[in-house]
């Protein structure tokens, strides 16, 4: 009787003791998350309450900011949530799908190529904000010498130098491409280790049943087989764009953007924090972004996530 006692007993300490042993593995991720991800959101939110201008203590007012971003900042809701819609809706989209498409013709040519090819790919994603805006400023240039003025003259398409980066017309497209150029990033890396890893046999055993092309292929077994990373790709294209607001600033040299054209609401927040020095105000409109950011990334989830 006591034998069958003791080795559950045994038993359950060794459970006790794997529980303990996995818990403190996890345990530095758990003080890294609290420490740059909670904590900074829960003063966010704090600080969202109150009027703070860097150079007197914090002053509670309540919901007074939020109220005064929907009723009185007239920019906000009339040029800068728009913008950044359009901005999100089109830049990620198109990003995400350009990104799974390049990953799947890679993923149908041999290594060697398709390691180079791949690096090309993603090395956009890696210039340095600085090197980036010098580099399209270039092409962009107002001038003749602007590549893209240049270009146009010699076609005789315009008359006349165009202002790319100062013209409000312009300004919104341009950060689009800029932003499409630069996008293979983590994404793109995650959905081609998905698109390598599916199992050949698969495939096989469709051709066997009846299917006849790469489509087929695609919608049937391809996108089936690696949710996992498209979900991945698609939070990451997500943020991605809804972070990207730096983008307009660079290109335009002005912040806020000419008429607001290019400005984002990442672009505000730095407008409102580091320009007027109005964090209170800041960090109310982080919190707006945090909230957009989370309802989108539910809606990821509901598209690319594990059905129960």
């Amino acid at each position: 009787m006591n034998e069958p006692k003791r080795w559950l007993t045994i038993s359950r300490k060794r459970k006790i003791k794997d529980e303990i042993t996995g818990e403190l593995f996890i345990l530095p991720y758990l003080l890294a998350f609290l420490a740059f991800i909670t904590i900074p959101v829960a003063i966010g939110i704090v600080l969202s309450t109150t009027y703070f201008n860097l150079l007197e203590p914090p002053t509670y007012i309540g919901l007074n900011n939020y109220i005064a971003l929907f009723t009185t900042d007239s920019a906000f809701m009339q040029q800068i949530v728009p913008n950044t819609m359009k901005f999100a809706l089109i830049a990620g989209p198109i990003g995400y799908i350009l990104g799974f498409l390049l990953a799947w013709m890679l993923a149908q040519i041999q290594s060697k190529p398709r390691t180079v090819l791949a690096l090309i790919i993603y090395s956009p994603s890696m210039t340095a904000g600085v090197a980036m805006s010098v580099m399209w400023r270039i092409i962009f240039s107002g001038d003749e010498s602007g590549y893209l003025n240049a270009l146009l003259l010699n076609l005789n398409l315009i008359e006349a130098p165009i202002q790319w980066l100062t013209n409000p017309k312009y300004l919104m497209t341009i950060m689009i491409v800029v932003t499409l150029w630069s996008s293979m990033g983590l994404g793109f890396l995650a959905m081609l280790a998905g698109l390598l890893n599916i199992d050949q046999t698969l495939y096989e055993a469709a051709y066997m049943d009846g299917m006849s092309n790469k489509l087929q292929e695609m919608f049937y077994i391809t996108i089936p087989s690696m949710k996992p990373q498209m979900l991945f790709g698609s939070i990451m294209s997500l943020i991605a764009t809804f972070n990207a607001g730096s983008i307009g600033v660079a290109l335009s040299g002005q912040n806020p953007t000419p008429q607001n054209a290019g400005q984002l609401i990442v672009t505000h927040i730095d407008d409102y924090g580091f320009i007027r020095y109005d964090m209170g105000y800041a960090a109310t409109i982080s919190v707006i972004l945090l909230v957009m950011v989370y309802i989108f990334s539910r809606v990821a989830f509901k598209l690319f996530g594990e059905k129960d």
